[in-house]
């Protein structure tokens, strides 16, 4: 979609949880966006005039009940209950408004049935959702849906939980997150172009859990379309032949 707009993108510092503190020094341990919760809140607006991002986002359920919303605070900012959840999705959007929630399970009933409270800490669930084929980067395929129950301190973060649930993960100089996993193997959270990021077709490919519903067939069919469109034109040019004879 041509234009001109503005992406407003979330820049915190990388705070280091227990766990990673004690760990050999690898990767900054927050979260942000553009690679997670980039359109949220602005400290910075980054002007943009085509094209859509590929990044994490990130969402939360403040209620067991409710549905996924957009996250107003980054996820190394944001403290979430006990009882609460939070979500992340790789997809390709070119503003909050148009971003994709994360599909099937999360909520914190699901993920954190029969998980008790520790003292001093409490429960977060955590879904993370790496997208669709048609969203992916170039030559790479995303994993299966993942989700834990996360047991943090009281004072933890959403990317506190985050590390708890998933790891490795990949961070840039500035602290956004990159990859989750080691998905995206590259990249974090470039500018992609209208022309470069296809139709979009099986965008939501993927049932609602996020597995496969489709099929890979589709090399094979153009082969097969193909093949049979110079057949058509090679039929013609025979009954030309023939009439002129």
């Amino acid at each position: 979609m041509a234009g001109t707009g503005l992406l407003a993108v979330v820049l915190v510092p990388a705070p280091a949880t227990a766990a990673e503190r004690a760990a050999p020094a690898t990767t900054p341990t927050a979260a942000a966006a553009p690679a997670v919760a980039a359109p949220v809140i602005g400290a910075y607006a980054a002007e943009r005039t085509s094209g859509s991002y590929r990044y994490w986002s990130f969402w939360e359920q403040e209620k067991r009940d409710d549905d996924w919303s957009y996250a107003t605070q980054g996820p190394s900012v944001l403290h979430p209950g006990d009882g609460t959840a939070v979500g992340f999705r790789f997809a390709l959007s070119e503003d909050s408004a148009k971003a994709v929630k994360p599909r099937g399970g999360g909520d914190f009933a699901t993920v954190c049935d029969g998980t008790e409270t520790e003292p001093g800490g409490k429960r977060i669930a955590v879904r993370v959702d790496f997208g669709t084929p048609a969203h992916a980067p170039p030559g790479e395929h995303p994993p299966k849906p993942r989700q834990g129950c996360a047991q943090v301190d009281e004072d933890a973060t959403a990317a506190d939980a985050l590390a708890e649930v998933v790891k490795p993960l990949r961070y840039n100089s500035d602290g956004l997150l990159c990859a989750i996993d080691g998905y995206p193997r590259r990249g974090c959270g470039e500018q992609v172009a209208d022309a470069d990021k296809g139709s979009g077709k099986g965008a939501d490919a993927q049932g609602e859990d996020g597995s496969d519903s489709g099929s890979d067939l589709g090399p094979v069919a153009g082969l097969v379309a193909g093949v049979g469109a110079v057949a058509v034109l090679v039929l013609a040019a025979v009954r030309r032949s023939r009439g002129r004879s």
